[in-house]
């Protein structure tokens, strides 16, 4: 899927968002990862509670609670192999009137670096022609929200320098 960041006639458009340039006094990046040792952690209760539960349940259903016990306890360790090998997503930061916004996330570190090359060289040139800068790791939505030790919410800001789950 891709996405398409705009500077044209002294503003930057991300999506439907529009940023004059002459507003932006800072541009920079974030990198979001995935909080291991909560993750870990919570692997673990679950498969604590998971042993007793479901201990109790291959204990009474002979073979078919065996292979239920087995299943949910694969399960349990799909899961946390699927939460550790979740890529960092990096988020384009724009300040604007003291205000920090993350415009856009990616899953390429190299294109949130080009787009704040190519919005710093717009703000020192705001009357340069048309800047059109694709991007094809773009993270949409509510994906964000998969990261961090609180992952169940979506990503909100709450000053600067923090971003945290609700």
């Amino acid at each position: 899927m891709a996405d398409q960041v705009t500077i044209n006639e002294g503003v930057l458009w991300v999506g439907g968002e529009a940023y004059p340039l002459r507003n932006i006094s800072h541009v920079g990046q974030r990198k979001l990862t995935v909080d291991k040792g909560a993750a870990i952690r919570k692997f673990i209760i679950r498969t604590i509670g998971w042993l007793i539960v479901g201990g109790i349940i291959a204990a009474v259903a002979d073979t078919v609670g065996t292979i239920i016990f087995l299943a949910v306890e694969a399960f349990l360790i799909w899961k946390l192999v699927a939460v550790l090998q979740r890529p960092p997503v990096y988020g384009l930061v724009l300040n604007t009137s003291g205000i920090q916004h993350e415009a856009i996330w990616s899953t390429q570190q190299e294109e949130i670096f080009k787009l704040v090359q190519e919005i710093t060289k717009a703000i020192g040139h705001p009357d340069v022609a048309q800047t059109v800068i694709n991007l094809s790791h773009v993270v949409h939505g509510n994906t964000i929200k998969q990261y961090g030790g609180t992952s169940i919410g979506t990503a909100q800001h709450f000053g600067s320098g923090n971003i945290g789950g609700s």
